[in-house]
Parts: C-alpha cells; sequence; structure tokens
C-alpha cells in the first residue's frame, strides 16, 4: 500500500475521532456553546488530554510495537502480556499529566480516584490500540496480497524465460551436430542420445506447465541434460555428477536447477581440462541440497547473468515458490563459481 494512502487512513481516523469527540461537546453543552469555547474544550482543555492522549500512546505503541515484534511473528503469550502492559503504561503516563496540575494548586486527586481514572484511560488506550492493530493488518494483509500479485506476475514472466532460454541456439546445434557424427560411428549411441534430446524437449513442452511436478523427473531431466553435454567431450572427468538419496514423494517447482546447471556448462573451463563442472543433489525426508560449481578461467570472468535470466529473476523465482523456505549461498572465489540451493520441503 503507498504511503500516501497510509498517511490518509490514520488522518481520516483520527479525524473521525475528533469529530466523535466534538459532537459528544456539543451534546453536552445543548448546541449553547461559543465556537471559541467549543474550539478550546475539544483541543486545549484537560478534555483534550484526557480523550488524545491515551488514545495516541496506546494507538501507535499497538501498531509499531505490537503487531511486528509480537502478533505478526505470532508470539500470542508475549502479546498478550505485553497488550496489558502498553495499555496500563499509557493510562498511568496520562493520569500523571492531568494530576500534574492538581498537585500544585489547592485541589488534589484521591488515591482510589487515581486509580480508577488511571484504569479507564488504560481501557481507552486499549480500545485504540486494537483498532491500530486491526488497521496495521489491513494494511499488511493489502501489503502482501501486492507483493503476492507482483511475484506471481514475475514468476509467469519467469516461467517464460526459463522455456525459452533452457536450451539455446548453440548447445542444440553443436549436440545435433555431434549426434550426427555419431550415427556414423555408433548408430546405437546415437540413437540413445537422440531420445535424450527428444525428452529435454518434451519436458520444457509438457512439464513445466504445473507448478510441480515429482522431483524424479526433474532429475531425468538433468540426467538427459548432463549427458548430452558430456558427449561434446571426449575428456571422461570433465563433469562430476552425483546423487544421495531417494527422491520418493518429493514434489518441486520444475526446472528449478536447470539455470544453475547451463550457465556452469557455459563458463566452465576448456572441455580439455577436468574435472571443470561439479553437480551434487542431496535428498532426504525433508530437504533437498543442490550444488552447482564450475571452474573458469581468471581471464574470462563468469558472467553472473544467464540468457538473460538474472541471478535477481531467479532469487524472485524462490521467493514466491519457497517463502522462508529455502537457502541460496551463491560464491565467486575468483576461479571456482558455487551455487548451492537448499529447499525445506517439510510440511509444516
Amino acid at each position: 500500500m503507498k504511503r500516501s494512502v497510509i498517511y490518509l487512513l490514520h488522518t481520516g481516523y483520527w479525524l473521525l475521532y475528533a469529530l466523535l469527540i466534538s459532537t459528544f461537546v456539543l451534546l453536552m453543552s445543548k448546541g449553547q456553546m461559543p465556537l471559541h469555547a467549543w474550539v478550546n474544550t475539544v483541543f486545549f482543555s484537560p478534555l483534550a488530554l484526557f480523550c488524545f492522549v491515551p488514545g495516541i500512546l496506546g494507538f501507535y505503541s499497538f501498531y509499531h510495537i505490537l503487531f511486528d515484534r509480537f502478533l505478526y511473528k505470532q508470539k500470542y503469550l508475549a502479546f498478550a502480556g505485553m497488550t496489558v502492559v502498553l495499555a496500563v503504561l499509557a493510562g498511568c503516563i496520562t493520569s500523571l499529566l492531568l494530576w500534574m496540575p492538581f498537585a500544585h494548586g489547592n485541589q488534589s486527586l484521591k488515591l482510589s480516584e487515581l486509580l480508577i481514572m488511571s484504569l479507564f484511560l488504560s481501557v481507552l488506550a486499549g480500545i485504540h490500540g486494537v483498532i491500530a492493530l486491526v488497521l496495521k493488518g489491513f494494511i499488511s494483509w493489502s501489503g502482501e496480497m501486492k507483493l503476492k500479485e507482483e511475484l506471481h506476475r514475475r514468476n509467469y514472466e519467469t516461467e517464460l524465460a526459463l522455456v525459452k532460454s533452457q536450451i539455446n541456439p548453440h548447445f542444440l546445434f553443436n549436440t545435433i551436430n555431434n549426434i550426427d557424427v555419431l550415427i556414423e560411428k555408433d548408430a546405437v549411441k546415437a540413437s540413445m542420445y537422440l531420445n535424450k534430446l527428444s525428452g529435454i524437449m518434451r519436458f520444457m513442452l509438457y512439464e513445466t506447465r504445473d507448478d510441480q511436478i515429482p522431483l524424479q523427473k526433474e532429475i531425468d531431466y538433468l540426467d538427459e541434460y548432463i549427458a548430452l553435454q558430456r558427449i561434446r567431450s571426449a575428456n571422461s572427468e570433465y563433469v562430476e555428477y552425483s546423487i544421495t538419496g531417494e527422491p520418493g514423494n518429493h514434489m518441486i517447482a520444475p526446472m528449478l536447477f536447470i539455470a544453475y546447471v547451463e550457465n556452469a556448462f557455459k563458463h566452465a573451463a576448456p572441455r580439455k581440462e577436468g574435472p571443470a563442472v561439479s553437480i551434487s543433489l542431496s535428498v532426504n525426508t525433508e530437504t533437498i541440497r543442490f550444488a552447482c560449481e564450475n571452474k573458469y578461467r581468471r581471464t574470462s570472468p563468469i558472467n553472473r547473468v544467464h540468457n538473460g535470466l538474472g541471478n535477481d529473476l531467479l532469487q524472485r523465482r524462490l521467493a514466491l515458490l519457497y517463502p522462508g523456505k529455502h537457502e541460496l549461498d551463491i560464491s565467486d572465489s575468483g576461479e571456482i563459481y558455487k551455487v548451492t540451493l537448499t529447499l525445506n520441503t517439510h510440511e509444516n
């Protein structure tokens, strides 16, 4: 929600409250009070202190302290305790301000009167505080809805970008050429690799339409992609690829790892040098840990934008799909670029 709208809501609330107090004063005077006397009574008299100070203290202490630090974080026991503390504190502060004029005059307030007044003002502060929580909750909900809509739109754009950018023309051209050369040497192996390429294209066309797919399908996709990368090099140690654990019933968002894998191959050291690319996937009952690193030469620094699909966009996608349930660590030592992504798949 825009800041200007929030300010307008706050201003509107206090104007309505002032109007309520003004109406009460007019009713009590039966409409016989002059304008200047009415203004002084509503805004510059002990009545104004009595009505507005506990309201303001209660409203903004609840608004800024209780909601953000306790209610939003679901610390309900601490929230209940602090509700009482802040309301009583607001009531006592106001009572003290009202008592001070009497302390220096001939009149004095009895302790019982002071306690009753403090209790009443605490309740008044609490009422304003509850209204503040409702208002803050509405503002927070509105902001989260807007953020989710924005992330949903970004996710849609990301999905399109992923589908368009995963198999770049250079990779596709080289793979087809390699398979073409392999046909004359080993037709059976060439057919196997052609099926892998077909599997990749099929995955992108059909599996990426779903929000969630079985982890095993994502692994199969990685297997086929890495296998096609391997036929482009005679170095058998060029790629290290390992999977530990069982996919089981894990479901994940499609094409979650391939952007980092393709980036690793794109910027890895020459294929005669190895191992240059290392990819691992570790699966247990509650987490999925993906790690991908590649060596590269200092003279050719890694470009952190993958076919126009930057890390910021990938991180937005993760924020939408796994809010509070993922850890992404990206490091660059100058010779090794490493990405580690951990997903928490445990259902609360």
